[in-house]
């Protein structure tokens, strides 16, 4: 998987060289690449941001120096890659998002800064605008730092074990199951006797139940999208009464 990430701060990314992102990156498994623009600029200040016409308060990038750098990220990528401006105003970014960027193989992620971008450098250059949240960060690069790390976890042998990412929270359309490990007993709590019965289709059914449920009480608005075989609407609708009692 190939990322070129636009950037005034590309010493932010270093921290992608630790844990998961940081094997994968070991093993050539993900390459990285930052472009700043303020080595684009055309100014002995090599400034990149200007007041906004029509007044107000902060600075607007300007779009010589983003253009430039763009340009340059798309003649190093491997084929074309889709340009993405990361922005409380673009669409959630999901999981699903993360396969189908994973699919293409490449991306370009803009992490603006200040007030924004000059909205000429969208209109002529942005494909997509991307958020993954509903709040404001000081800049796109914590947002780069989350969309590389997601799509990484879906690369074969990034994980430790080939079903990690098939197994982790959403990527099945639910929550994940509750985990337990050793000691078997917590400060009165006990692990839940069928994940010592050693009765794997038991654990599985119980896990399948509990990542229903745990959807239907965390996250509503996801279980609503999903389409329940009868089956899992028997675990569910079991989750329900049970939690009831």
């Amino acid at each position: 998987m190939w990322f070129g990430i636009i950037t005034l701060f590309p010493d932010m990314f270093p921290t992608l060289q630790y844990g998961v992102s940081g094997r994968a990156l070991d093993n050539k498994l993900v390459q990285l690449h930052c472009w700043n623009p303020r080595d684009f600029t055309k100014n002995i200040h090599r400034n990149v941001d200007d007041r906004p016409y029509g007044g107000g308060p902060g600075m607007v990038m300007t779009p010589q120096p983003l253009q430039a750098a763009i340009t340059a990220a798309k003649q190093s990528a491997p084929k074309r890659s889709k340009v993405i401006h990361l922005s409380p105003q673009g669409k959630k970014f999901d999981q699903k998002q993360a396969e189908q960027t994973l699919a293409e193989g490449q991306v370009i992620l803009i992490a603006g800064r200040y007030e924004g971008i000059d909205e000429r450098l969208i209109t002529l250059e942005v494909d997509e605008e991307w958020s993954i949240g509903d709040y404001i960060l000081s800049g796109g690069e914590l947002a780069a730092m989350v969309i590389v790390d997601t799509i990484t976890r879906l690369i074969p042998g990034a994980l430790g074990h080939d079903d990690s990412a098939a197994q982790d929270s959403l990527s099945s359309g639910l929550l994940k199951y509750p985990q337990y490990t050793r000691p078997l007993r917590f400060q009165g709590l006990a692990v839940p006797d069928v994940l010592t019965s050693g009765h794997h289709q038991a654990i599985s059914e119980w896990r399948l139940k509990q990542a229903l449920g745990r959807t239907w009480l965390k996250r509503p608005d996801i279980l609503a999208k999903k389409h329940l075989t009868d089956y899992e609407q028997t675990l569910l609708t079991e989750f329900i009464r049970d939690s009831r009692k």
